[in-house]
């Protein structure tokens, strides 16, 4: 009988930041707090981070509020995002918000520990770039391991994947 395995990924689904940002900038359009704040949130970099803008310190950690709402009625985790804090640039507040993807070689050696040193016996996890393989002979163990790391308080948004 052949190993069953499942993967352990860190994935984010761009569309539904890109929808996020979107309905972020037509509410900070229609609210009456936002009005001649000059606040705006838009993909910034290599597409891949966030900026948001604003006169004020505060306007600018309320966009990043109404942004991780927004996030959150569409499924996604708040554990991709990675805010710095509003710096002064000329006369507007910058606040730049990396997304995480992948899974480091930290966090990956941590999942592993947590496999190896609390889930059933006979679990194997390897790690494989930014992804760990999980397998195992019994598929009741793989659910387990799967129900162990949903109940831990990790740093980084997990999705588990290709299940056979």
């Amino acid at each position: 009988m052949a190993d069953s395995s499942f993967d352990i990924v860190s994935k984010i689904d761009q569309q539904e930041v890109d929808n996020a940002l979107n309905q972020t900038l037509k509410e900070i359009g229609h609210r009456f707090d936002f009005k001649g704040t000059g606040a705006n949130i838009a993909r910034a970099g290599a597409q891949k981070d966030i900026e948001i803008r604003a006169n004020s310190e505060e306007r600018a950690n309320a966009v990043l509020d109404v942004f991780k709402e927004k996030l959150i009625k569409r499924g996604l985790s708040l554990k991709i995002l990675d805010p710095g804090e509003p710096r002064l640039s000329g006369k507007e507040y910058r606040l730049g918000v990396a997304l995480k993807e992948g899974i480091d070689q930290d966090n990956a050696k941590k999942v592993s520990k947590i496999i190896r040193d609390e889930g059933p016996k006979g679990v194997k996890a390897q790690i494989q770039g930014d992804e760990l393989r999980v397998s195992s002979k019994k598929k009741d163990d793989l659910q387990e391991i799967i129900s162990l790391l949903k109940g831990k308080d990790l740093d980084i948004a997990l999705q588990f994947t290709n299940y056979r």
